[in-house]
């Protein structure tokens, strides 16, 4: 017995000198990665990293103990985040090489001279990194794809779809498959067990850009006064089916991507903007959830089924918006009676609890060659939330129904997709208290135990101020994500106990799955072990899909910024300061919200050093004082699209 204890103790003096987690490497090529055991990072050289990429899953070796950090040594790789790369052509000494778009990839990747020779350094490739494990030497990366010259619009965007995992078009297989069920389309016999809601005045609201028209809603009148709302979805389960091409490619890219210019969809345009479009003038197969609400709002009957419906009318949110105003024009009753509806819908959300997270959204003037010509602030209409209301009343209906009555068909309980959001972790919300208290605000956080009320009362007070988008975006980062799960904790930021995605099948597999459960659950059809076991890992994978594509958004974003910046070098504007660091102070342009950095050796003939208590940077002699949340007249000093990356000095 002594021998095994002590064989025990030696097994758990080793696990405690190792650590496993993803590790993260900053653009110097240092990396870090977290442990519950140590309050800082374990920091790791980057002469120790071998062959670590930032976002790898990895085993490291504790070191010991410098300037507060424990150090450590990347024993083993254990999953490489990715593998694919965009990056620029370079060459030296007779040598070619990939330098990576993403700063933090810290080794550039050796390429064979067959493969780009005939090519003129600056070329953008998508290249595939080979096997690595001497980190003596560089990788060795196979090209995938010749993408163009470094710079050029079309080169650009397409770098940033491939960079975060996405694909620009897809395979001929996929086409063809979506092709065939474009010409099966038309409406026929074998829908006759659907509900035809042809004979009810239907229409579309969206962006004047749209192109997929995923939802529509119907305004029935009732002789008692009551309202018969329809909120009709597409029904893309009816074409896209389990063990197709078409099922396995919208399981791998999971979402659309939007980016500045354009959508990347996630089926075929042929599926996406025709036959699963709810377009105006066609019929259209659709799966349906139909409430029957009084003057307050209330739900008196609720049905959930497939449905043929008829698009009377498609408005941009700025059309309908009109017509409300000047209360005359096309559809105005139908109109009126959803905007006085959704009103008591919100007011009954906000009273419960639901934290309101506007933000401001900019959009982008493009030339014929995608140059940006004017950055601009998107006017959020009345009727954007009045869309919004109606598609929340459908998501929280369903979820709310299926977790209550899924056991009846699975023979378990809650088979499902949720869409969730867990309560804020304390700590971070006692450090959103400081950063506020900091700015001048006065934030309650009650031991990290805040309320989405305390959080709307604040939003209420910095209303129009110029810190608020400043302290909306601090808020958002101090909450858990909103992810995809078949376990239900609910959607702390919506104040629901149920949630889910059912309003847009046509851009995001989550809803599909949303789709096919509740037809199972509506037809009686058992769900299987291994049909649960899918929905979990889809789940999984389309979160982590979603932040990817969102990631590529605000890339493009921020691409377009820079190169929009890039004329105006030597021009002044306003700006609110987002961060303080040791390095610097970092500001955002106030109307196009290009954020850029004032180095902290551009501070004048004192010396500033960071007070990270109070988030700001005092001068040594003058007191002189930069805060966050601090209004500032700046001037633009460099551009580096390269980098994306803006250069700003005080005024």
């Amino acid at each position: 017995m002594a021998k095994n204890t002590k064989k025990q103790n030696k097994n758990e003096a080793a696990e405690h000198s190792h650590a496993e987690g993803v590790i993260f490497v900053n653009r110097r090529g240092r990396g870090y990665i977290k442990d519950e055991r140590f309050p800082e990072d374990i920091e790791i050289q980057s002469r120790e990293l071998n062959t670590a990429l930032n976002g790898d899953t990895v085993r490291v070796e504790l070191m010991g103990r410098t300037d507060k950090r424990i150090q450590g040594s990347v024993e083993k790789v254990l999953r490489r985040d990715k593998t694919k790369f965009v990056g620029t052509l370079e060459t030296e000494s007779g040598g070619y090489f990939l330098r990576p778009d993403d700063a933090k990839i810290h080794v550039d990747i050796t390429l064979r001279t067959s493969q780009v020779s005939t090519l003129s350094p600056g070329t953008k490739l998508y290249v595939k990194i080979e096997d690595w494990t001497n980190s003596r030497k560089n990788p060795i990366g196979n090209v995938l794809e010749v993408l163009g010259t470094a710079g050029e619009h079309e080169v650009e965007m397409q770098s940033i779809v491939f960079e975060h995992g996405f694909e620009t078009t897809f395979p001929r297989r996929i086409e063809e498959e979506a092709e065939q069920i474009a010409s099966k389309k038309k409406i026929t016999e074998k829908d006759n067990s659907r509900r035809d809601m042809r004979g009810i005045t239907t229409f579309t609201i969206d962006p004047y850009d749209a192109k997929d028209f995923d939802d529509a809603l119907s305004v029935n009148r009732l002789e008692n006064g009551d309202v018969e709302i329809g909120i009709h979805i597409a029904d893309v389960t009816h074409y896209v089916r389990p063990g197709s091409h078409l099922e396995e490619e919208a399981q791998g890219r999971a979402t659309s991507i939007y980016l500045v210019d354009r959508t990347i969809p996630m089926l075929p345009e042929v599926l996406s903007n025709d036959v699963c479009s709810l377009v105006q003038g066609e019929d259209r197969r659709t799966f349906s959830a139909i409430f029957v609400l009084d003057s307050e709002a209330n739900i008196k009957e609720r049905w959930f089924g497939e449905t043929i419906m008829h698009s009377n009318k498609r408005f941009t949110y700025e059309e309908a918006q009109k017509i409300l105003d000047n209360k005359a024009g096309v559809l105005y009753n139908e109109l009126h009676t959803l905007d006085k509806l959704a009103k008591k819908l919100r007011a009954k959300r906000s009273n419960n609890g639901m934290v309101e997270f506007d933000q401001d959204e900019i959009g982008f003037k493009l030339d014929k060659n995608g140059k940006p010509l004017d950055i601009y602030k998107k006017v959020r209409q009345n009727t954007n939330r009045m869309i919004e209301d109606f598609m929340l009343l459908a998501n929280e209906e369903v979820a709310t129904h299926m977790y209550k009555h899924s056991k009846k068909t699975s023979g378990k309980d809650n088979v499902f997709v949720y869409r969730i959001h867990d309560a804020p972790n304390p700590e971070k919300i006692e450090e959103l208290g400081i950063f506020i208290r900091a700015i001048g605000y006065d934030f309650d956080t009650n031991g990290g135990k805040v309320t989405a009320k305390r959080i709307n009362k604040l939003f209420d007070e910095i209303k129009g101020k110029p810190e608020e988008n400043l302290i909306k975006v601090a808020t958002i980062r101090s909450m858990a994500k909103a992810v995809y799960s078949t376990n239900n904790i609910g959607h702390f930021g919506l104040a629901f106990k149920y949630y889910t995605h059912f309003t847009s099948p046509i851009r995001r597999y989550p809803d599909m799955m949303v789709h096919r459960i509740l037809k199972n659950h509506l037809n009686g059809t058992k769900v299987s072990d291994k049909e649960i076991a899918e929905y979990n890992h889809f789940a999984i994978k389309s979160s982590e899909r979603e932040v990817e594509a969102v990631r590529a958004e605000r890339d493009s974003i921020k691409y377009k910024q820079v190169e929009y910046m890039q004329n105006k070098i030597g021009e002044e504007f306003n700006g609110i300061i987002t961060g303080v660091t040791e390095w610097g102070v970092y500001v955002e342009e106030t109307r196009t919200k290009a954020e850029g950095l004032v180095r902290m050796s551009t501070l004048g003939d004192d010396y500033y050093s960071l007070d990270s208590k109070q988030y700001r940077v005092v001068g040594e002699r003058s007191k002189k004082k930069f805060a966050l949340g601090d209004t500032v007249k700046i001037k633009l000093k460099s551009a580096d699209l390269d980098m994306r990356t803006l250069d700003f000095v005080f005024v």
